[in-house]
């Protein structure tokens, strides 16, 4: 029985490539770890071409960026020049702060409608909510598959790593604008984010029985841990978490190998979910 299992799951990942044009959709959750200055070798500059090497490698449809300044996002769209983005600065609206923005494969999807709103009680301007210790925001877009005329929903978060409260209100918003936002009720769904949560978490029952776990569900799969504290923390702190509706995972993967000229290209692994169109 195991190894038909083996077998089954081998077949399952050999036949991604296959369908990895057409009929799958490859969503990548990065926090890149914001432009700090004093973080000693593990500065930007210095993962930079780490972090285009890798999505270069992985070639997400969507790649989904928590923390990121907008010189770090600049230069994503400079040196990716298949990709486009969507997504506001969290501090003004504008530039300002991180930016928790999409990055998109322009030659497969088209916007057709996006928009970003704050985690706090007044989310339709920039503000702060509850205990939270900074600035909270989620970018969202509605795209058109230009190959397969099929629409997807990709919504972008980083909760709060302090306010308790204001992380349990924020899952209860998103829950709240996933259900008002999406209007064509055949699309996939996806919801990506650092969310400085174990997936047991309480905080997640109310988004729970509107999106699945992507980790949970790919037959292909692993449970290794998504923050690594620079190589300090241990290998089972899983805080960055991939939801979905509307579409069939294949595969879940963190990416923690050696293999984009970095290892560590962040304090984070990058998250990668590939999903079958229904």
């Amino acid at each position: 029985m195991k190894r038909l299992l083996f077998v089954l799951i081998l077949l399952c990942v050999c036949a991604i490539p296959a369908f990895a044009q057409k009929d799958t959709t490859t969503v990548i959750s990065f926090n890149i770890r914001y432009n700090n200055p004093n973080d000693g070798d593990n500065i930007w500059e210095n993962r930079r071409t780490s972090c285009v090497k890798m999505v270069k490698m992985e070639k997400p449809d969507f790649l989904c960026v928590q923390e990121a300044y907008f010189v770090q996002l600049d230069y994503f769209l400079q040196n990716l020049p298949d990709y486009q983005s969507i997504g506001l600065g969290r501090d003004d609206g504008k530039q300002g702060g991180e930016h928790m923005a999409i990055l998109y494969r322009k030659d497969r999807y088209e916007v057709v409608e996006h928009g970003d709103f704050w985690l706090s009680e007044t989310p339709d301007v920039c503000s702060r909510g509850w205990d939270a210790a900074c600035h909270r925001i989620v970018t969202w877009g509605y795209f058109r598959d230009k190959q397969t005329g099929k629409h997807v929903y990709c919504f972008n978060t980083h909760l709060d790593h302090v306010g308790e409260v204001a992380r349990r209100e924020s899952v209860k918003l998103i829950t709240q604008r996933i259900k008002s936002i999406v209007k064509d009720k055949k699309a996939s769904i996806f919801l990506t984010g650092d969310f400085n949560s174990d997936i047991n978490s309480d905080i997640f029952d109310p988004l729970k029985k509107v999106l699945k776990q992507a980790r949970k569900d790919a037959p292909v799969t692993d449970s290794k841990g998504t923050y690594n504290g620079w190589g300090n923390a241990p290998n089972n702190v899983v805080i960055d978490h991939i939801f979905y509706k509307n579409a069939k995972p294949v595969l879940f993967k963190t990416l923690n190998e050696d293999i984009y000229g970095r290892w560590l290209i962040s304090d984070h692994y990058p998250i990668k979910g590939v999903f079958l169109q229904l």
